[in-house]
């Protein structure tokens, strides 16, 4: 007999599986596909990389789920999933990358023998993994079937998180303190970037407090200078340098659950724009955290930090935090609730959320996060632990390039009423103690 490993309680399965029920109901459907490795993850516990290829978990109005992949990837099922065994389909081999048939048609023939041929499906179409060459497969062959967009009716059922969920995330955040811990030791003028990245990887898989790391849905994200002016830059060989500021966008991932985690490192002496535009964006984190209370709005705490920054001369536009958990590449978010002025979600206990007001400018980047948890009172809870501020090392002493954050406007940010030079900044919110949680 095969072991299973199921990281949860059946009974906690059985609860979003009956979540994800009502939420069929609501929208008419018979059957729901899932193909969004992220909720087959949630709904059965299968964990495999197997995401590049076709897969999905079938759900009807009653019975247990059904895992459908490739037929090598079903031994992985076998193994992972919670249902029995004959709920375990794999497709031959041949359907695979093939230019003269399509995983899809057996799909369709498995939901045919399921007697859906003529029911009401729901389909993820906004999904990186469901592509447009699949669903006209799929619709082709079942001609009398109707298909619906069910584009995140799953995704939504995660937004509040069980106390078993918590504790993974928990787990996380020791993982993300550590690495971040090893970057802020190890990066240094001269020492090339991948050789820190290699450090970081090394801590996230070793994991923290005796659990293991699990690979995160995003690469580490470290450009510098004015680099990082765009937020999505990875490394390279380059060097670190004096005189300019680094942003480190991490996350510890334990058993496929996120904690993401933002620190800057400036190396050398920062220049006063930058000190004041780090005190602005962690009183604005402090007002949102303060915001982040159940039974507010997502758009409260985007409110709130908007304002904070606007007293300090910045106008900032874009969400600032997303709804975050289980999650596989190529992105840790849940794509639900964005902490945004427009968004009105009403925040729920056990509500999850990276809340990351990034400030990316012509020249220079700076990024200071927290990923949180909406508590039953109060404010929110900061899964990790670790000095809110942006940390510097000044002797790494190099002479700082002029920064100019009074050019032309970004299309995202806007910072106003800074005068480089001005040193009117000492201590001030980044010097004053955490949050505790």
């Amino acid at each position: 007999m095969i072991r299973k490993d199921l990281p949860f309680s059946l009974s906690e399965y059985e609860r979003r599986l009956a979540r994800t029920r009502v939420a069929m109901e609501a929208a008419g459907l018979d059957a729901l596909v899932v193909t969004d490795p992220s909720n087959m993850a949630w709904l059965t516990g299968y964990d495999g990389w197997s995401f590049y290829v076709h897969q999905g978990v079938i759900v009807t109005k009653d019975g247990d789920p059904r895992w459908w992949g490739r037929a090598m990837d079903a031994e992985g099922a076998l193994r992972t999933v919670w249902m029995a065994d004959d709920h375990v389909h794999g497709y031959d081999d041949g359907f695979v990358q093939s230019i003269e048939r399509h995983p899809m048609q057996d799909l369709a023939l498995r939901l045919a023998e399921l007697g859906l041929e003529r029911a009401r499906i729901g389909v993820e179409m906004e999904n990186y993994y469901y592509s447009a060459k699949a669903h006209a497969v799929l619709t082709e062959a079942l001609p009398h079937a109707r298909f619906d967009d069910a584009t995140a009716l799953v995704n939504w059922q995660r937004s509040v998180k069980s106390d078993e969920e918590l504790v993974f995330m928990r787990r996380a955040a020791r993982i993300s303190e550590a690495i971040i811990d090893g970057l802020v030791e190890r990066t240094a003028a001269g020492v090339p970037k991948n050789e820190v990245v290699a450090e970081a990887w090394r801590d996230a898989i070793l994991g923290a407090d005796g659990h293991w790391g699990d690979y995160p849905a995003i690469v580490p994200m470290l450009p510098s200078g004015a680099d990082a002016a765009a937020p999505h830059l990875t490394w390279d060989g380059r060097e670190f340098a004096g005189g300019e500021a680094t942003f480190f966008e991490i996350a510890g991932c334990y058993r496929r659950y996120h904690a993401p985690l933002c620190r800057t490192i400036f190396l050398g002496r920062p220049p006063s724009d930058i000190l004041r535009a780090e005190a602005a964006l962690v009183a604005g984190l402090e007002a949102g955290l303060d915001a982040a209370r159940a039974g507010n709005t997502a758009g409260d705490v985007a409110e709130a930090m908007n304002l904070a920054l606007a007293r300090a001369g910045i106008e900032r536009k874009g969400r600032c935090g997303y709804a975050i958990g289980l999650s596989y590449p190529p992105d840790w978010g849940e794509r639900t609730v964005s902490l945004r002025p427009e968004d009105r979600t009403v925040l729920m206990p056990g509500m999850t959320f990276h809340f990351m007001p990034g400030l990316w400018m012509r020249d220079w980047g700076l990024e200071i996060t927290e990923s949180i948890v909406i508590r039953e009172d109060g404010p929110a809870e900061t899964l990790c632990n670790r000095p809110r501020k942006m940390f510097v090392k000044e002797h790494e002493q190099a002479v700082p390039r002029p920064f100019d954050i009074g050019g032309p406007d970004r299309v995202s940010d806007r910072v106003v009423g800074f005068e480089p030079g001005d040193d009117g900044l000492s201590g001030g919110p980044a010097d004053e103690p955490r949050r505790q949680n």
